[in-house]
């Protein structure tokens, strides 16, 4: 990872992408989104205070364990203007995220209990099907993969 030089207060995009690991592309997404900001020089080219490094690897861990970039904003925005995300906001906002990939892995796990058993049924309409329709409002009255009642004998002729 290169070094940057603590004498410099603001970094280019290129150097804060080198040193961040993220493309510049994802930066510059990123700033779009409002999760890290930049000013600009007399030149129209960015540039980042070095805070910016922390916020981008904030960003990328919470990614990681599928975080919304939605709600990575929102817990940035709680936090006082210009200050960056430390170890107590991790900490503290883990625990609230810790609930939401709980559920999200419960019903993966559902998912991935079903789906042998929908797939080997060949119908994709089971009465409890998860995957190919989970309100399967006809499957209490029909079998098959129907998705509209069938019709009389009389209207078929």
């Amino acid at each position: 990872m290169p070094q940057i030089p603590q004498s410099y207060q603001e970094l280019t995009v290129g150097q804060l992408s080198a040193r961040s690991g993220a493309a510049v592309s994802a930066l510059h997404f990123y700033e779009s989104k409002g999760l890290i900001s930049s000013t600009r020089t007399s030149g129209n080219q960015r540039r980042y205070s070095r805070d910016a490094l922390r916020r981008v690897a904030f960003v990328r861990a919470a990614q990681r364990v599928g975080i919304p970039l939605a709600t990575v904003r929102e817990a940035l925005a709680e936090l006082p203007e210009e200050r960056t995300p430390n170890r107590e906001d991790w900490a503290r906002l883990s625990r609230v995220w810790r609930s939401e990939l709980d559920e999200r892995i419960q019903q993966l796990a559902r998912l991935r209990d079903h789906l042998t058993d929908c797939i080997g049924c060949g119908c994709l309409s089971l009465e409890t099907c998860v995957l190919s329709n989970p309100d399967d409002v006809f499957g209490d009255r029909l079998t098959g993969s129907r998705l509209m009642p069938e019709r009389k004998a009389a209207d078929r002729s």
